[in-house]
């Protein structure tokens, strides 16, 4: 089964969901499928003359087919680089579940696919009333994991994995990305998380200092093992 949206989550934060969620962008556009992204909360943002600007988003910005509007794509754009939670009230802005609904309803209106870029680890909160399992089961939407190739990774990837479980929400699928190039017995590591994951593997994108999202594509299988996930 092919799921028209889901939700990206991390091991951590800094462990390269936007590297991963633009990667998945490509592949599914590489294989006729229209396909955008979506960053419902982002903290860290710089002014510009459209407004508050986060880098992650735009970057989802530039991967997505057709190109959506930046209002859309993230409608909560806070100023410090926070927890969503601390940022908000600092801007004094209350992330609410139905501007986010509201706007992801459009955007699914626009493409075949539509790839929502969660915050930090599956953990961190949105709001102080909201979860991130709270958004990805109103949306309904199933849940990506990836998993930062990293000393630890395998302990962060059975947690995370357990705690989405133990939300409700069903992970169609886990992306290892290298992100320590001095990483040791890496490969020893994903035959390990591929071993103990009870999630189809959706590729490993290798190193790079400065990643070239539509190369990264060609490391990826989007709904590889789809249909046993939904089993």
């Amino acid at each position: 089964m092919r799921f028209p949206a889901f939700y990206v989550t991390g091991t951590d934060t800094g462990i390269g969901k936007t590297v991963a969620s633009t990667a998945l962008l490509h592949a599914l556009r590489a294989r006729g499928q229209t396909a955008v992204g979506m960053k419902p909360v982002a903290s860290g943002c710089e002014r510009s003359a459209d407004g508050w600007r986060n880098e992650d988003a735009l970057a989802l910005q530039a991967a997505s087919m057709p190109r959506p509007d930046y209002a859309d794509l993230n409608p909560y754009a806070l100023p410090l680089p926070l927890a969503p939670e601390l940022a908000a009230a600092d801007a004094g802005v209350c992330v609410e579940l139905g501007p986010i609904a509201e706007a992801f309803a459009r955007l699914r209106a626009q493409a075949d696919v539509v790839v929502v870029e969660g915050v930090g680890g599956w953990a961190a909160p949105l709001s102080a009333t909201m979860e991130q399992a709270d958004l990805a089961r109103a949306l309904a939407l199933p849940v990506v994991l990836v998993v930062g190739l990293r000393l630890g990774c395998l302990n962060h990837a059975r947690l995370t994995a357990a705690a989405i479980a133990a939300d409700g929400l069903r992970c169609i699928g886990w992306i290892g990305n290298e992100i320590d190039p001095a990483m040791e017995r890496i490969d020893a590591n994903m035959r390990m998380l591929q071993e103990r994951l009870p999630i189809p593997c959706w590729g490993r994108l290798p190193y790079r200092p400065q990643p070239d999202p539509a190369a990264l594509a060609a490391s990826l299988t989007p709904w590889q093992g789809a249909q046993m996930a939904q089993d």
